[in-house]
């Protein structure tokens, strides 16, 4: 059995056993061996952090599926992990395209990936649930044409987009489980009442729930219990290294002090860690 069959049955039976594993987001190579140090049983990518890694914004088009490739293969090979990548829409708005990205992302090494329903335009920001439903169809396809068991996650945005209908985001999200999504995903679940609907309504079908959400004060063991599968926590780590960068900036330049290296990782630490 080859590396990444190895990768992808160990992410498939994650999903499989009892309880809730927590699937954090590095946004470059030095993040994900970092991460995987500490004992994370597999990872994710993140758009937004790639993004801002590149000064660029997040979901309006400013990267490309090759960049997301590019960074997704340089994750992938810092670490002997599982790794997952967010695909945002497929990179267009055809249920070819969301194929076509899935393949390319088994190319890169990737053992999973998402497709979201939303279409990345201001005026229209959701797609139609029938071709929302094609685009999922389309990449449960191509995963299935794998020569290995490429774990699939459908996203429902309307919560990210300013459509607060839980019960429209549930229909979607049941859509895309019958149209063989392995796993669901509605980003924007603010409170144990909407979490424990969502996962009800798609039983037994696994859900993933966003955390590092400013004012979301749930935790691990409450989200387990909640019946929650898989945590993951998107752009977050990158926003907090990214804070943790200004606010030491800006006591540079206010304050004329360094104190903040008190908080940083020694040198040694980090040379060790990458030399391995």
């Amino acid at each position: 059995m080859d590396v990444q069959t190895l990768r992808a049955e160990a992410f498939k039976a994650l999903h499989q056993r009892d309880g809730a594993f927590v699937m954090p987001n590095p946004w470059d190579a030095g993040s994900a061996r970092l991460l995987a140090s500490l004992g994370f049983e597999a990872l994710a990518t993140t758009s937004a952090g790639l993004a801002y890694s590149l000064g660029r914004p997040d979901a309006e088009g400013a990267v490309s599926l090759d960049d997301t490739l590019d960074n997704a293969g340089a994750i992938v090979d810092a670490t002997p992990l599982p790794v997952a990548a967010d695909l945002e829409n497929g990179f267009g708005d055809l249920p070819e395209d969301c194929a076509q990205a899935i393949l390319r992302a088994a190319e890169t090494g990737l053992v999973g990936g998402s497709i979201e329903d939303a279409s990345g335009r201001a005026d229209a920001p959701i797609y139609d649930i029938e071709l929302a439903v094609a685009r999922v169809r389309a990449a449960v396809q191509a995963a299935r044409s794998l020569p290995f068991p490429f774990t699939l996650c459908a996203r429902a945005e309307n919560l990210l987009h300013g459509r607060l209908d839980l019960d429209d985001t549930i229909l979607r999200l049941q859509a895309f489980a019958e149209a063989g999504a392995d796993v669901l995903y509605a980003p924007g679940l603010r409170s144990a009442e909407e979490v424990r609907a969502v996962v009800q309504a798609l039983a037994p079908k696994p859900v993933n729930v966003l955390m590092g959400l400013a004012g979301v004060p749930l935790c691990v063991n409450q989200l387990q219990d909640l019946g929650v599968r898989r945590i993951s926590v998107g752009s977050s780590l990158a926003r907090a290294a990214l804070g943790a960068v200004q606010r030491a900036a800006l006591e540079i330049r206010e304050q004329g002090t360094f104190s903040y290296s008190e908080q940083a990782l020694p040198f040694d630490q980090l040379n060790d860690l990458f030399r391995r």
